[in-house]
């Protein structure tokens, strides 16, 4: 009801209309008692409550008072003024300081609002002492319960206010915070989503394809002397494309690879190092050691996509003979080992991962393992081959459970 807000409420704007209606009704009662009880001056009672009206109707209307506190305060001196006018003529103008204690604390500073409804008080007891002709302290109830009941039901609103608009700020700063959470959430996730299947291209569909490439370059030195070697090398690329066509589809499903179904991640290591074998020169033999025990899904597929990198490493790059994959089983850890009798390299002089000429195999391994909280180290030197072991806890960190399935 502040009339030199702005803004109004739709709560405000109505008790802004009702306080209208009750002075307006006020100044009437006045003008019609001095003009039914015949009183003396009734005409001048009636002008100077019409003028008091036409005063008090013009402060809305006016632009400054609703965006100034000086001409608010003018304005109520307007009021106040012609109010007193109109007390000194008729006791009835004793009623119209009621509403217009709500008027002077809204529309005033608190300590100037509140001196003023203390002057409208005492101008209203004295007024009506005098038209009474005597003092009593009946008199001084009237005024001073009306202006505390003023100060109680204004202060009291302010205080109500001041606690709407504070939780409305929090509320809206909830509201972006919990928007911006949402968005770091889903770029992470997507993050998260585009770091996994980076891996899972590289450990299938990359490997998948240059194992195709080797066996198709094997094809094509045998094809002029020994067009059955030749031939064989063909229908394992074209069975190797099957199985990357399979890896595809699977990853687009998001399912379990097609080598774990089935079976368990011994058996899909050890159908691994069979198909290594007959695909390529390279002899690799699968070990297992330790007593069995369940894995969750997570393990299986890092392990046995880790076991795909190093081995197709193996034949690009290390020109071995043999490769032995241990999986071991160490009560709460399990661990998975990749030696090879290759030409071994300088882990510390690694090329940096190109787009072109590859290079991404051992960051993906490592962050394979490192999800699940578990280690990769990886042991090597020139002429004298490789060896690459990983642990995992068989109980996952509980925020990498959402990465179980590829």
């Amino acid at each position: 009801m502040n009339t030199a807000a702005p803004v109004l409420t739709p709560t405000t704007r109505a008790l802004a209309r009702c306080l209208h209606l009750l002075i307006i009704g006020l100044l009437a009662l006045a003008a019609g008692r001095a003009v039914t009880d015949d009183r003396p001056h009734a005409g001048l009672i009636v002008a100077v409550a019409a003028t008091c009206g036409l005063v008090y109707a013009a402060g809305p209307l006016l632009p400054g008072v609703r965006r100034s506190r000086r001409a608010a305060a003018l304005w109520l001196a307007a009021v106040g003024v012609v109010w007193l006018m109109l007390l000194a003529l008729s006791p009835d103008a004793v009623w119209v300081a009621f509403p217009l204690y709500f008027l002077q604390l809204h529309l005033l500073p608190r300590r100037a609002g509140l001196a003023a409804v203390a002057a409208t008080a005492a101008a209203a007891i004295a007024g009506f002492a005098a038209h009474q002709h005597s003092f009593s302290p009946a008199m001084a109830i009237g005024p001073a319960l009306g202006a505390a009941v003023a100060v109680a039901v204004v202060w009291g609103y302010q205080a109500l206010y001041r606690e709407s608009e504070h939780r409305r700020r929090l509320i809206e700063e909830l509201t972006a915070t919990r928007a911006d959470l949402a968005a770091a959430q889903h770029t992470a996730g997507v993050l998260a989503e585009r770091d996994r299947l980076a891996r899972e291209i590289h450990d299938t569909l990359a490997q998948g394809f240059s194992s195709i490439q080797l066996l198709l370059r094997a094809a094509e030195r045998a094809l002029p002397n020994a067009p059955e070697n030749a031939a064989r090398y063909v229908d394992q690329a074209r069975q190797a494309a099957v199985d990357n066509l399979a890896e595809a589809r699977r990853l687009v499903a998001a399912l379990t690879p097609p080598t774990l179904e089935g079976t368990t991640l011994a058996g899909a290591l050890e159908r691994l190092c069979t198909t290594t074998s007959n695909r390529h020169r390279l002899i690799a033999r699968f070990h297992l050691t330790g007593d069995l025990a369940p894995l969750a899904t997570a393990h299986e597929v890092a392990l046995l996509r880790i076991a795909q990198s190093a081995l197709a490493n193996t034949v690009r790059h290390a020109e071995a003979t043999t490769a032995e994959v241990t999986l071991s089983y160490l009560g709460d850890h399990i661990a998975l080992d990749v030696v090879d009798d290759g030409r071994g390299f300088d882990p510390t002089r690694l090329p940096a991962p190109d787009p072109e000429a590859g290079g991404f195999g051992l960051t993906a391994m490592r962050a394979r393992a490192q999800a699940l909280g578990g280690t990769l180290t990886v042991e090597s030197a020139p002429g004298h081959g490789t060896a690459l072991a990983v642990q995992l806890p068989l109980t996952p960190p509980a925020e990498t459970e959402p990465e179980a399935r590829p």
